[in-house]
């Protein structure tokens, strides 16, 4: 398990080095043995079973299901989606570390692969150690939205506004440790906004209650986002990314606005036990980067609030390294838990 000292540490100092899984550190996985004796140059041996998180039509669950027949074709052997919600990801994450037949991959969100345990020392399977990456499926960013009676138009004046409320505004988040949660106090700790938290049972509670102005901000996927905002129901003060997104238009990054150090991004990954066979792993990849490039599943993705990433298993390992650090120590610093 993360040793929280060391992680605050090193999240105040921008040493992201010590945020870092043993594996991600070496480039390799785990030195856990092979979980199956026929992974391998021969591995798919039979049907792939695809875990997901979170229900039908979800949108991790689409995601996973864009990708599933193409991989399959490439594969030769049936990418069966299998859908485990509960726990924030948490139920078919544990499923995927505990997998021991060699064909059982997770179609996972980054908060399974980051910071389950920092949340919850209860987590049954420890991020850092019970998985290999494959690679990025999609990400999105976060719009930072205003209630559409926020005095201003531009970033920067819908910012002003949001920072004289105080600790008179309130923002909504789908719950306690969700991304929008640890974005929205992440923001605060880089810019003056004082903002409350309230939870919801969801996104689309938080759109109702910023609608109904019980709210002031919140972190939404755009996909949800864009129509209010289009339709005059809402105001974006701009996007959690470094640069403008294929997803969101021209809307601005909130780095446009001068807001540093708040990058973040939601995505889900293609990832398997720790122990896999290093040739599975590699074919997996190399699979998977194939379907990606591929207009039709790009644009299926985009379609469903994705933009189709891919890239090795490194880069992705650098990427649970960048958002560990990153969400770890507003967790820390911040005290949250779980609910």
């Amino acid at each position: 398990m993360v040793d929280k000292r060391r992680l605050l540490h090193s999240c105040a100092a921008l040493a992201a080095s010590a945020c870092l899984p043993a594996w991600a550190q070496s480039g390799t996985k785990s030195p856990r043995p092979a979980i199956a004796p026929d992974g391998g140059a021969s591995w798919p041996t039979r049907p792939v079973k695809l875990l997901v998180g979170f229900p039908p039509n979800s949108s991790p669950d689409i995601a996973a299901r864009i990708v599933a027949d193409p991989l399959a074709r490439l594969l030769g052997q049936t990418v069966g989606v299998e859908n485990k919600p509960g726990a924030s990801g948490n139920i078919a994450a544990n499923a995927v570390a505990k997998a021991r037949d060699d064909h059982t991959l997770g179609a996972l969100i980054n908060g399974n692969l980051t910071i389950a345990r920092l949340l919850d020392a209860a987590v049954p399977f420890d991020p850092e150690t019970d998985f290999a990456p494959v690679g990025l499926i999609g990400t999105a960013p976060l719009v930072l939205a205003v209630t559409a009676q926020a005095q201003g138009t531009r970033p920067d004046e819908l910012l002003l506004w949001a920072r004289n409320l105080g600790t008179d505004a309130r923002y909504g988040t789908p719950g306690n440790g969700t991304v929008g949660h640890l974005g929205m106090e992440l923001l605060k700790m880089r810019t003056s906004i004082r903002a409350q938290y309230q939870g919801f049972a969801g996104n689309p509670q938080v759109i109702e209650a910023m609608l109904a102005n019980q709210i002031q901000l919140a972190l939404l996927p755009p996909g949800l986002a864009l129509p209010h905002i289009r339709q005059g129901r809402l105001k974006a003060i701009g996007i959690t990314a470094p640069e403008r997104s294929p997803l969101t238009g021209e809307m601005p990054t909130l780095r446009e606005a001068d807001v540093r150090g708040a990058d973040l991004e939601i995505w889900t990954a293609l990832a398997a036990p720790a122990g896999q066979s290093p040739t599975a792993i590699a074919r997996l990849n190399g699979a998977l980067q194939t379907v990606l490039r591929t207009p039709e599943v790009s644009e299926a993705l985009l379609k469903a609030g994705w933009q189709a990433r891919g890239g090795t298993p490194e880069a992705l390992a650098r990427r649970i390294r960048s958002d560990t650090t990153t969400l770890g120590g507003v967790i820390l610093m911040r005290g949250i838990k779980a609910a």
